[in-house]
């Protein structure tokens, strides 16, 4: 089976949430629950840190993590992870969003499974049902897929728009992603498109250049850290939490 790497970026720097990554959530930093929950997927060879800030990196060797530094001025998550990811030996690399201590790891064990079985797939993610109040909310993003299982759309707006009670189901987009290694690259490599910046989504500028994203069935949304109550009510529910591999 082709090996997998688990990149998690984290950049000091927040508008909302200055060192979002140190926050204390039941005597760890955020970064480490990420980070061991990533690991706790099967088949994944390693999971890496990357950041632009010595304190981030000291605080991720001191619970014995991998770490790399990258430069300041990446762009995105994507631009951090693709940056390293071109002096990686490893052909599958899948995207840790660092704010998201609760993050599945069933779900990222699920991407790197599905590239390694489905080579013709440079870039896959997941969806899940959405919820009532899910349709109307602009930071839940909403995606339409074709019939064999690929994107067609990720929007802030209603899609699609419930104009008849039946029909497709609205779904709802998690922010896990897996690439191959070339596809990661060329993502990268890409400008900003029109339409990624219309909805200010990235994963846009990859249906926008022809690159297709199979869409994966996901478990429940993990909540992301966002403002002090986000920090507060997830410091709540991982006190004491272990993941389980493969949960």
């Amino acid at each position: 089976m082709p090996q997998a790497v688990a990149a998690i970026p984290a950049r000091y720097g927040s508008s909302r949430l200055p060192g979002k990554p140190l926050l204390d959530l039941g005597g760890r930093p955020m970064v480490e629950h990420v980070y061991r929950r990533a690991a706790a997927a099967r088949g994944i060879a390693r999971v890496v840190v990357l950041t632009d800030d010595e304190r981030i990196a000291a605080a991720v060797r001191a619970f014995g993590g991998e770490v790399e530094i990258t430069p300041a001025d990446c762009a995105s998550g994507t631009d951090r992870i693709a940056w390293a990811a071109r002096a990686w030996p490893e052909p599958i690399v899948v995207n840790v969003q660092g704010d998201e201590p609760l993050v599945d790891p069933g779900g990222i064990e699920r991407l790197a499974a599905h590239l390694a079985a489905v080579p013709e797939d440079g870039m896959v993610t997941l969806a899940a049902a959405a919820g009532e109040n899910d349709l109307s909310e602009p930071s839940v993003v909403k995606i339409v897929v074709d019939r064999q299982g690929y994107a067609l759309y990720f929007s802030r707006a209603p899609i699609p728009f419930p104009r008849n009670a039946e029909g497709a189901p609205v779904r709802r987009h998690l922010g896990l992603y897996g690439y191959r290694r070339e596809t990661l690259l060329r993502l990268a490599s890409l400008p900003p498109s029109p339409l990624e910046q219309r909805e200010s989504l990235e994963q846009l500028r990859a249906l926008e250049n022809g690159i297709r994203i199979r869409v994966l069935d996901g478990a429940v949304p993990s909540p992301a850290v966002d403002t002090p109550e986000d920090a507060a009510r997830v410091a709540r529910l991982v006190a004491g939490r272990e993941p389980e591999r493969g949960s």
